[in-house]
């Protein structure tokens, strides 16, 4: 049996609850931080649902959402990272480009990662060792050597560009890429996991909405690297970029400026 086997299988039933919670519009939207921080009883609906069925089922474990908070496992115990809904200001209004993100991670790093799209009936899902899926069918990244004619995925900080990313849209226009901004980060990188987009840089690494599309992406053969240019599925510090092979190179020199040689 594979590892992790029931805590997979509790992550998609999970899934496949909350996209059916999302295909209905929310009844009550209020705001956090400020005016543009938006949240829903939908966003809460699913995390309590999610927090309660895995603190029945893996009661060792640690869960950090969204919205209610939490810690890391300090032991090295697994910990559950949850985004109930990812790209919020989509759901709110109407936009069909949304998502559940659920991550789960060890001492070793993600072992698994589940990214719901309600809207077109579409689970990613990729467990440690085994294939990334769509629906139960295999994925690949992309196998483009060019960025001409391709997509690149990104999200804004909340409701603004982050540091650099001006920038790094000059530099992907100037060699014929087109950027897409679709305001849901783990959507957009679970489509360069799908071989949709050829890569996506997203300004700064959040586990919360981004582990699970990221371990997605990786199981899918992206080249998954952190600002420094060193391989990681969970930067410390600074954004994230996942990218087919054959163009990881150029998107990462468009995100930093800097030459990958």
């Amino acid at each position: 049996m594979t590892a992790y086997a029931d805590e997979l299988s509790t992550a998609l039933e999970l899934a496949d609850w909350a996209a059916g919670r999302m295909r209905a519009r929310p009844t009550s939207v209020t705001t956090k931080a400020n005016a543009a921080d938006l949240v829903t009883e939908t966003d809460r609906e699913i995390e309590r649902r999610v927090r309660a069925v895995v603190a029945e089922r893996f009661p060792a474990y640690a869960l950090v959402g969204e919205e209610y908070g939490g810690r890391p496992a300090a032991d090295g115990a697994p910990t559950w990272y949850l985004d109930p809904v990812d790209g919020t200001t989509n759901y709110a209004s109407g936009l069909p480009w949304c998502s559940f993100s659920l991550a789960l991670a060890d001492a070793d790093g993600p072992v698994l990662g589940v990214v719901a799209d309600p809207f077109r009936g579409e689970v990613f899902s990729a467990v440690r060792g085994g294939p990334a899926l769509c629906n139960g069918d295999p994925i690949r990244c992309s196998d483009a050597t060019g960025l001409a004619g391709e997509v690149v995925v990104t999200e804004w900080a909340a409701y603004r560009p982050w540091p650099g990313m001006t920038d790094m849209l000059d530099r992907l226009a100037g060699q014929m890429c087109t950027t897409r901004i679709m305001g849901s980060s783990a959507l957009s990188l679970v489509s360069v996991a799908a071989g949709r987009a050829a890569g996506g840089v997203i300004g700064a690494f959040n586990p919360i909405d981004l582990l699970a599309s990221v371990f997605v992406a990786g199981q899918a053969g992206a080249d998954v690297r952190g600002e420094d240019g060193k391989q990681t599925l969970f930067p410390e510090s600074g954004g994230i970029m996942v990218a087919g092979p054959g163009v990881a190179d150029q998107v990462w020199e468009a995100w930093t400026g800097d030459s990958a040689g």
